[in-house]
């Protein structure tokens, strides 16, 4: 026993050159390459971030400093000129936003939005996802090339199908409608998201699928029992993605909806502005009052937003 732990102990000549020479400097990178995320970032690194963060949260106080000042404040001096005396805060008030919610009727809007958002987004996720399977697990002729097309149609503007679309809706009666603007938005949304949620599920390791099948589960129980739950991430980051675009959108409810009794909060903002571009101190009220939904929808979706995009860009 002593012998052989003195061999074992003993370094071998040439050991070192030819087999610790390599391996050395192997732990040397990955020592530097993991070491390096603990330290703190140069300094012009945190300059360009906080130039970037100023870019985007300035416009923000503005526009809500905005809607909180009276129309005569808002024409006379800019938003900045709040912090210039104790008499400028003094004179802001919320009068803005009673006005808005009185003359463009946003309590009806917005529930309209939702309307129009909430299945606008659930469909096309609740399509793709099963589309998304079927490319990733499951065999079938003209596979790769159907994948291709759906993915090319992503390069198509989304405008030269408008005015077709309209005619079609027309027919059917549907313009005016809910409905209208939820097949426009899903059959948009549908080549990006199969697009994203297959990427993802092509990561997810194979040996799980083929323990189910051993199991005797069937493709329908595989995809909500399993597929689902693991795929969370890449729901919730085009949930997010989908969300805030149909939220946002004037184009096509514009054209497929339009003003009326179904309009939602983005033609109820554009009726707040006059001909002459009078009212815009009500546009900023009406604008910052849209924005709370999205961001609690981002804040509450956001740990999910990263690994859902990132989903399949590195293998290994």
């Amino acid at each position: 026993m002593s012998g052989t732990q003195s061999v074992s102990a003993t370094p071998v000549p040439g050991a070192s050159a030819a087999g610790g020479g390599r391996s050395t400097p192997r732990r040397a990178r990955k020592g530097g390459a993991t070491g390096d995320i603990g330290k703190p970032a140069k300094l012009w690194v945190r300059i360009v971030l906080a130039i970037l963060c100023l870019m985007w949260i300035v416009p923000v106080f503005g526009l809500a400093f905005t809607s909180l000042r009276a129309r005569v404040d808002a024409q006379a001096t800019g938003w900045w000129t709040v912090f210039t005396g104790p008499s400028q805060l003094s004179r802001l008030t919320i009068e803005n936003y009673s006005q808005v919610i009185a003359q463009a009727d946003l309590g009806t809007a917005l529930v309209n939005s939702f309307a129009i958002t909430i299945p606008a987004t659930i469909i096309p996720i609740l399509v793709a996802a099963f589309a998304a399977y079927a490319f990733a697990f499951m065999e079938f002729w003209g596979r790769d090339v159907l994948l291709v097309l759906i993915v090319a149609l992503l390069v198509v503007p989304n405008q030269v199908a408008l005015i077709p679309i309209l005619n079609i809706y027309g027919q059917l009666g549907l313009n005016g409608q809910f409905a209208a603007a939820w097949l426009a938005h899903i059959g948009f949304a549908m080549s990006l998201a199969v697009y994203l949620i297959r990427n993802y599920m092509a990561t997810l390791p194979k040996e799980i699928i083929e323990s189910a099948k051993i199991d005797g589960a069937s493709h329908y129980q595989t995809f909500w029992k399993l597929i689902v739950p693991m795929s969370v991430p890449a729901l919730a980051s085009f949930a997010i993605f989908q969300f805030l675009w149909v939220w946002n959108d004037l184009l096509v409810a514009l054209v497929f909806v339009g003003p009326g009794g179904n309009q939602p909060l983005t033609i109820a903002l554009v009726s707040l502005l006059g001909q002459e571009g009078q009212g815009w101190q009500l546009l900023s009220a009406g604008g910052f009052f849209t924005m709370l939904v999205p961001i609690i929808v981002f804040l509450t979706l956001q740990r999910y937003f990263v690994r859902g995009l990132t989903a399949g860009s590195v293998k290994g």
